[in-house]
């Protein structure tokens, strides 16, 4: 990437470094991924699948104030509720289909989303840097590029190659990367201080006067200079490897571009503008900590996971396809790809579900997703577990034995209560981390680790809580509910979410209580026969990961990992049925290593300075 010694230089020689500050914000939820861009697709259907990460109220159109209503982000800053958005990564696999690549740590690809950087990069001593105002978006990059074209929007999209020990490129690069491939875009920060959006939503923005992209004094045309604003999304391009065909690269964004050259990113202003200014003026730290700065307060990751939307548009984005989503047919270039002509509408639909309709069927409603410790049981009646776990096979147990309350977790726990505490209770308007599938039925969820889908016995009222849609219609059967995969929990319309308020009965069966459970303690899981490797390995916070520390599953993973590993099994069959949440005996090998240590960790970040940026 083009960097500018000169500046910074004299930046670090100041004693508050402005050249060199910046704070550095993780989004480590993905809120949703689908056809939705409410900046160039306002009010209907996008043209190319995008990962998105930010504020709950994300949908295909939004205003400032709906942004702003947001009850909770994928992005650990509490006051910004703003959005932020790239094309999807997929695979064009030897065999000729797509499937989407994962964000290193997520192996599950549940939940991965991206990083931003927020960074005072003045054109001279002395400078005002500005928060965005109210109401304001824009984009970066083109979509529709397949060459390198020269410019400073050209050279502000690259990509990093981690592991292979060379220099970033502007493009994809065609040899692997085993620290996964990390892509990059630099957006202008020169505003013309009239314009909140334009027709191509880039031209009231311009980059720097000068020949460097990241730094230097703004054009008289654009006298605003803005906070900067740059995406990293490090991709798991890795686990791929054998979807190469000699040297090419098997990579291929949503939109159609094997090259790179059209990746690009967008942004809606959610901030709470003062705040956002406060930051700007105050978080002069050049380590990129965000926990330096004191303008912010934050989420914890888990609340960051939790914050997700239903899709509303009723297409496949993730999984084995024949195609990318919409009209996006792969074009290599060098000249422009054009848009599909006569390419088929796709309407807007409901929001999805992640529940399953027991409404009329069994006079039980969903309300939410909880969440739970093993340490405090939530509910503390009956349990049971098995590796045919269903929704309904857990209602009916509960409701059998005479509880009320009905909580699944880790895909093939069931617990059973009358009463639900209130820390415990699913929270108004987030949607929650129950995405892992239920052994007995990957149409249907059942909770996470340390998350409960919960399920009610109804009183007066029977409705579901639907996060993004109000009040749901007579879903379909419960024999016939057709539940997204995680990946496909559908974004809310055009207003912000409005949650189901949960019925009366609900509330009054609702307890605070900060007694823990007496109930007896699961059975620890010993890893003495596992030889420890001499270096940790990386041990992602995904599904896989959490079954195989699940201390109740019917062949603990100390017994079974000692004497599997991928080199060794590569027959689906060895891998034990519950643990159908691990993706394959690469990701099943990954977390037996994992399993040599106490607890899963989060993949660590990668560590970058504001001087490589």
């Amino acid at each position: 990437m083009y960097i500018n010694n000169l500046a910074l230089a004299l930046g670090l020689a100041g004693s508050i470094a402005p050249a060199s500050a910046f704070f550095r914000m993780s989004c480590p939820g993905r809120l949703v991924r689908e056809r939705i861009d409410p900046i160039v697709n306002p009010g209907a259907v996008g043209g190319h699948v995008h990962t998105i990460s930010g504020g709950s109220a994300f949908g295909p159109s939004m205003t400032f104030q709906q942004a702003r209503a947001a009850k909770c982000s994928s992005c650990e800053i509490k006051e910004d509720m703003s959005n932020y958005w790239t094309p999807q990564l997929y695979v064009h696999a030897k065999n000729g289909s797509f499937f989407p690549v994962p964000v290193v740590g997520d192996g599950g690809d549940t939940n991965g989303g991206m990083t931003v950087y927020y960074l005072q990069r003045t054109g001279s001593s002395g400078e005002k840097l500005n928060a965005f105002p109210e109401g304001f978006r824009m984009l970066a990059g083109d979509p529709y590029k397949r060459n390198f074209t020269g410019g400073l929007d050209a050279k502000a999209v690259s990509f990093a190659c981690l592991g292979a020990n060379k220099a970033e490129t502007n493009e994809i690069p065609n040899y692997n990367c085993p620290g996964g491939l990390r892509a990059q875009v630099f957006f202008p920060a020169c505003w013309n201080g009239k314009d909140l959006d334009t027709a191509d939503h880039k031209s009231h923005m311009s980059y720097p006067a000068g020949g460097q992209y990241n730094s230097g004094p703004c054009p008289p045309e654009f006298p605003k200079h803005m906070i900067s604003i740059f995406f990293e999304v490090l991709y798991d391009t890795n686990k791929f490897v054998n979807e190469w065909n000699g040297n090419q690269h098997p990579f291929v964004f949503s939109n159609g571009d094997p090259t790179g050259y059209g990746f690009h990113g967008d942004f809606v202003n959610g901030w709470d503008v003062p705040v956002l200014q406060k930051a700007v003026d105050t978080c002069l730290d050049d380590s990129g900590s965000v926990a330096k700065c004191g303008a912010v307060t934050m989420f914890t990751a888990s609340e960051c996971n939790a914050c997700k939307l239903p899709t509303v548009v009723n297409e496949q984005v993730d999984g084995m396809m024949d195609k990318l989503p919409g009209c996006n047919p792969v074009t290599t270039g060098p000249g422009r790809a054009a848009p599909v002509a006569n390419c088929p509408t796709t309407p807007l639909s409901a929001p999805s579900t992640n529940f399953v309709d027991l409404t009329t069927s069994k006079k039980w409603e969903y309300t939410g997703c909880g969440t739970d410790n093993i340490g405090s049981r939530t509910f503390t009646g009956k349990s049971t577990s098995s590796d045919d776990m269903t929704v309904e096979k857990c209602v009916d147990f509960c409701s059998g034995a005479g509880f009320s309350y009905a909580g699944l977790e880790y895909g093939r726990e069931c617990y059973c209560d009358n009463t639900l505490k209130a820390e415990a209770a699913p929270k108004d308007g987030i949607m929650g981390s129950c995405t892992m599938k239920c052994m007995g039925n990957n149409k249907e969820f059942c909770g996470n680790g340390g998350a409960l889908s919960i399920y009610h016995k109804c009183g007066a009222t029977c409705k579901n809580q639907q996060i993004g849609g109000g009040d749901t219609a007579p879903a379909p059967s419960a024999s016939a509910a057709a539940v997204s995969s995680p990946a496909t929990l559908k974004p809310s319309s055009s207003s912000a979410p409005t949650p189901v308020k949960s019925s009366s009965s609900l509330k009054t069966s609702v307890v605070s209580t900060k007694a823990p459970a007496t109930t007896p303690s699961a059975p620890k899981t010993t890893t003495a026969a596992a030889p420890k490797p001499t270096k940790a390995p990386d041990c992602p916070q995904n599904n896989c990961v959490r079954q195989m520390f699940n201390p109740t599953a019917s062949v603990p993973g100390s017994k079974f990992c000692p004497t599997y590993t991928a080199s060794v099994n590569t027959d689906p069959k060895a891998i034990p049925t519950y643990l159908g949440n691990c993706s394959g005996p690469s990701e099943v090998s990954q977390a037996c290593s994992c399993l040599m240590y106490a607890t899963p960790t989060p993949s660590p970040k990668v560590r970058r300075h504001a001087r490589d940026i």
